[in-house]
């Protein structure tokens, strides 16, 4: 009779495209997510916490960015009603189906925010995610751009109080209105489609979006890059000719004209962009919101030194339909091989009055923000802004196992006045792998009680600090109680000594 066949052994590793978080990770974000919601409250934002599967249907095709988005999300279909859910792949797409399903019972404007983890299918790369954080904050329900001036506003305040200082960030503006004239001004001059187009570039819609694209790519190719894609092409870095949009020179010079419309202030950009979209309705429409915008931020005391009007910001092509908004962070990083770089966005946002719509079949305006927040993280790093408070647990120390029952009494003392603590529950035989544990936990002070301290109503408090580069040699409880970091202090004065060591 054969052997039954071993079933092998599963791998330990991580799905592609997604990681783990560890104690100090968790840490640092949770930190960093506390701060931003001080001020979201600040400003009376209320916490949302919307389920984290959503039916394909609700999510729709309104994933910013993405051409096709339905592809990029994590999706099965139920056995029963065969319904198709997914999970979500961003924090608006829930917002739009709770606002519509509970609109009743909410207040108008509706304002909340919210943080968690999103999902999205696709092709992972280095630091990019299948599954990364978010953090939202919207309006919904209000069309006046006072409510865009407000996320401006609030996400300033955010981006300090986590700890990126004035000058080190930029928020940029622009209106998708303005775009939209802009185009309606090359549109005036709009030629037959080539004979030699692709087949999908046979209506206006996609002609548009061939243009957005191209304006999208300004800060990567510059001025004369957007002519040659707009016209009839351009050879990229590789010398692989990239066909263009086929646009005649009248055609173009709009569009240069409102991407080289940012001027030394925001007044003289407002005033360049006017010249922009000519005689178009819809385009003085939006520069008048930019108008307003700048105008109520000023009141607010939010000058050009942390928010501005920069007509490069283009974002969602399907999507946003007025204001929209790009936090920027403006110091250098070193890149992979040494050379400065600008660390670059964090956040964006916009007004999208439609999504709702999808759900009531009438216009619901709304405007938000989403902060990438490993991002968000990354920089603070990179600014040493966190990990400081990176600290483990007061470890006390286990020198007889018997009396496992005094040494939990001493962690309970320490919990109960606020203090991280935890008794080893490791074998303690060896004393030197306590040291160990210690070392690797961050802890930041030991307590030690062995027989002779218990007769004497002592315990021994070991500032790991000061001795950590000393741990490794130690190898018997004598040297260790022989380290000059170490204080002998009384049985009941233990919390308040430790709460004195920890500045609490």
């Amino acid at each position: 009779m054969a052997k039954p066949k071993k079933q092998p052994r599963p791998k330990a590793e991580t799905p592609k495209g997604f990681r783990d978080y560890f104690g100090h990770e968790v840490a640092e974000r949770q930190d960093m997510l506390a701060r931003i919601a001080e001020v979201y409250e600040r400003y009376g934002f209320d916490a949302l916490e919307s389920s984290a599967v959503e039916t394909v249907e609700a999510l729709g095709k309104f994933l910013p960015d993405v051409d096709r988005p339905n592809e990029g999300v994590f999706a099965w279909q139920e056995d029963d009603d065969k319904t198709w859910l997914a999970l979500r792949y961003d924090l608006t797409a829930p917002l739009a189906r709770v606002y519509a399903q509970h609109r009743n019972d909410l207040p108008t404007p509706y304002r909340r925010y919210a943080m968690g983890p999103v999902w999205r299918n696709e092709k992972p790369g280095p630091g990019r995610f299948r599954q990364f954080y978010q953090c939202d904050a919207d309006t919904v329900g209000t069309p006046t751009v006072a409510a865009d001036a407000e996320i401006c506003g609030m996400l300033a305040e955010a981006l300090e109080a986590v700890g990126i200082e004035r000058g080190d960030y930029v928020i940029r503006v622009n209106n998708r209105k303005v775009l939209e004239g802009v185009l309606e001004e090359v549109e005036k001059a709009h030629t037959p489609v080539p004979d030699d187009a692709p087949p999908h570039y046979d209506d206006m819609g996609e002609w548009r979006a061939s243009i957005l694209r191209t304006i999208d790519k300004f800060d990567k190719v510059g001025e004369e890059g957007v002519r040659e894609l707009l016209g009839q092409g351009r050879l990229d870095a590789s010398g692989a000719f990239i066909k263009g949009v086929g646009l005649n020179e009248t055609q173009i010079d709009p569009v240069i004209a409102f991407l080289t419309s940012k001027g030394e202030t925001n007044e003289t950009t407002m005033a360049n962009l006017d010249d922009a979209v000519g005689s178009s309705e819809v385009g003085f429409s939006g520069v008048s919101e930019l108008k307003k915008i700048v105008d109520l931020l000023a009141a607010q005391g939010y000058g050009p030194d942390r928010i501005i009007i920069d007509p490069s910001v283009v974002r969602g092509l399907g999507y946003y339909t007025g204001p929209v908004f790009e936090a920027e962070l403006t110091f250098e990083i070193p890149d992979e091989k040494g050379r400065p770089r600008q660390f670059g966005s964090v956040a964006g946002g916009g007004r999208y009055d439609n999504l709702v719509k999808r759900f009531t079949g009438q216009e619901v305006p709304a405007t938000g923000i989403s902060i990438g927040v490993d991002r968000l993280l990354a920089a603070l790093r990179a600014k040493g802004r966190t990990g400081q408070a990176a600290r483990g647990p007061v470890l006390v120390t286990v020198m007889d196992r018997d009396r496992m029952a005094d040494y939990q009494a001493m962690a309970a003392e320490l919990r109960a006045a606020g203090i991280r603590a935890e008794v080893y529950l490791g074998n303690p035989k060896n004393f030197g792998n306590q040291l160990k544990y210690a070392d690797r936990r961050e802890c930041p002070l030991a307590v030690i009680q062995g027989t002779d301290e218990r007769d004497r109503d002592v315990v021994l408090v070991k500032d790991l600090v000061l001795g950590k580069r000393l741990a490794e040699d130690i190898a018997s409880n004598e040297e260790w109680k022989a380290q000059p970091a170490q204080e002998e202090v009384s049985r009941a004065k233990l919390v308040g000594y430790v709460k004195e060591k920890l500045g609490l």
